[in-house]
Order: C-alpha cells, then structure tokens, then sequence
C-alpha cells in the first residue's frame, strides 16, 4: 500500500476548527442559561406561579436566541 502524503496547507485545512474559541465559550454559557431556565420550570408549586409562566420561558427563549449570537458571531 502506497501512502500518500498531504502537504502542510491541507493538514492546516484539516486542524482549523469551524468556530474559534470565543465561539465555542459563548455557546457553553448559553446552553447554562437554556438549563437554567429549566431548572426555573421545575417544582411541584402553584402551575400558575410567575416564575414558571414568565420568567422561565423568557429565560429559554433567551438562552436560545444568545446561543444564535453565538454562532453567528465572527
């Protein structure tokens, strides 16, 4: 078997991540405030109670949208 050698600009190619480093710690922090918001949701409490028909869902929601950031940042 013959094995082929690839120049160093392809083996750059191959190493370089999609994101860079500020991306993928924007990301980690909005999966926290995703499972955040979660946690927010969970008790055996009033179903009506502030926390979980408001506060929780804006919380998801926003963990979402900053995890858009996240990804759409250069």
């Amino acid at each position: 078997m013959v094995e082929k050698k690839s120049s160093p600009a392809s083996q750059d190619a191959k190493n370089e991540l999609v994101f860079s480093k500020k991306n993928y710690q924007l990301l980690l922090i909005s999966i926290a405030i995703v499972v955040l918001g979660f946690i927010l949701m969970i008790g055996t409490t009033d179903i009506y109670d502030f926390r979980k028909t408001l506060l929780a869902p804006m919380v998801v929601l926003f963990g979402f949208g900053f995890g858009v950031y996240a990804i759409l940042k250069k």
